[in-house]
């Protein structure tokens, strides 16, 4: 299923794209598209069977904003240098084990928000990436098969990050990460089902048209099973928690100088296979 949540900021209602493209109403199903939901295989099945015996209304999708398919997200894990390819045009060797850092859920916006350079950013820097979301509580987990287990859906993230703020600045790379409006998500969450091979996706991102990303999660150094297996054996993922796997090469830090970071006015487009397609307007805090 491709479930997602439109409407106005703050109040979006939960819907469905059905196979042939039609929005179909889930409100009078479901409240919200969250981890509740996903955790419970009752209320995921009802949803199955009503768009199966085409029991949904469908709604007018004309001028209504995608919102991010998830709310009320626990926490976002992050795995920074997860592609061999990025490794190597950054110059970094790959890691032995994965590279983890958090993400604040309130940097999550829907796949066609705006975002914000910050103020004072001179290196804010695009990535393309395949988000995990969680389905089942996964603590201590002992192989990657389970942790394909627990993984309830896909979708599409934007992990945006501020260079300077990030390796510069001291600290942790919490500063070039958490910027308001740094973690655009959707348009979609896509059940597992539909993706019977999260290591055979193929990503893209595009800045003012031009092909600046072009990767595949082949790539990973560490596969979606595996990642979600390590983290759970440093904290607990619940339903609704959000794993961004990391992105391929082809960032602005990794280009040549002048690096080609993004400013005002620019245009980001991205896409996963299967997962959809965002599309964002830069703009200035």
């Amino acid at each position: 299923m491709k479930l997602l949540r439109v409407g106005t900021a703050g109040r979006e209602r939960p819907a469905l794209l059905d196979p042939d493209g039609t929005l179909r109403d889930l409100s009078g199903l479901v409240a919200d598209i969250d981890g509740t939901l996903l955790a419970d295989e009752d209320a995921l099945g009802r949803i199955r069977n009503a768009a199966a015996a085409g029991d949904l209304p469908a709604l007018d999708a004309t001028g209504l904003r995608t919102g991010p398919p998830l709310a009320r997200i626990g926490k976002i894990v992050c795995i920074g240098l997860n592609y061999h390819d990025h490794a190597r045009e950054t110059g970094a060797e790959p890691p032995a084990e994965p590279v983890v850092f958090l993400k604040a859920p309130d940097t999550v916006v829907g796949p066609d928000d705006t975002v914000l350079i910050p103020r004072g950013s001179v290196k804010t820097d695009w990535e393309v990436e395949l988000a995990v979301v969680i389905g089942r509580t996964a603590r201590y987990l002992e192989s990657a098969e389970e942790g394909l287990a627990h993984v309830a859906g896909y979708a599409v993230a934007h992990d945006v990050s501020e260079r300077e703020f990030q390796i510069e600045r001291g600290g942790t790379w919490d500063k070039g990460k958490n910027c308001e409006t740094f973690n655009p998500l959707g348009p979609w969450l896509v059940t597992a089902d539909e993706v019977p091979d999260p290591q055979d996706l193929s990503l893209r991102l595009w800045v003012n048209g031009e092909l600046k990303q072009d990767g595949t999660t082949a790539e990973q150094i560490f596969p979606v099973g595996e990642v979600v297996r390590y983290v759970s054996r440093f904290m607990t993922l619940y339903p609704g928690d959000v794993v961004n796997t990391g992105t391929p090469a082809g960032v602005a830090m990794g280009h040549p100088e002048p690096k080609p970071y993004l400013r005002a006015g620019d245009v980001v487009e991205l896409e996963v296979t299967g997962l959809g397609r965002q599309r964002q307007v830069l703009a200035q805090a």
